[in-house]
């Protein structure tokens, strides 16, 4: 009974939420660096999820609406960080910096960095569930924002018009140092393959 009390607690300590300070991790990007979060100290920086072949990232990447969302942020003067936390043989495995580079080129992405997170601590630490799924971190290291890219939880890129954008509902609120509403939306896509 202990041992399990004891995982339920360290479950529930384990959990993220808007308002919590956002764990510091080390992984390799596309030049084969090591960036640390905490380099990134004093500034925005936003967190995506990523899975080349899950069909909802392919819906927001194919559409450029992904690529739209990192340009967005990064003119507002966030550091944008796309993860795959995809193990050895899964879908969207990224062996090494040479192929993150490829990918970035392919995705003709935005992103800051892709790193590379194959045996999936980082995805763990954060609890995150789907590709995609953003996190939004403040220049005090605080998460502003986790959840959704957007309102319309399909894989169909007809659906991104009708969508409510909740990155960039986010941005323009925290431009206006207003607090993020909503702070937390449930994610959606492919699950994180670890």
């Amino acid at each position: 009974m202990k041992l399990i009390v004891s995982l339920f607690i360290t479950t529930l300590t384990l959990a993220l939420s808007p308002g919590d300070k956002a764990p510091n991790f080390t992984l390799v990007n596309q030049d084969g660096k090591q960036i640390t979060l905490a380099s990134f100290k004093g500034k925005k920086v936003i967190l995506e999820w990523y899975n080349e072949g899950c069909p909802f990232v392919r819906k927001h990447y194919d559409s450029l609406n992904m690529q739209q969302t990192q340009k967005l942020a990064k003119d507002s003067g966030h550091y944008w960080l796309t993860i795959n936390s995809s193990n050895i043989g899964k879908q969207g495995y990224i062996r090494d910096a040479a192929a993150a580079k490829n990918r970035l080129q392919v995705e003709k992405s935005n992103a800051s960095h892709l790193l590379i997170d194959t045996d999936g601590t980082v995805g763990r630490r954060y609890n995150a569930k789907t590709t995609p799924e953003i996190f939004i971190i403040n220049e005090s290291g605080v998460i502003d924002y986790m959840g959704a890219i957007d309102s319309i939880a399909s894989a169909d890129k007809s659906d991104i018009q009708n969508a409510r954008n909740y990155v960039k509902n986010a941005l323009e609120q925290l431009k206006n140092n207003e607090k993020v509403n909503p702070a937390r939306t449930k994610p959606y896509g492919c699950s994180v393959k670890y």
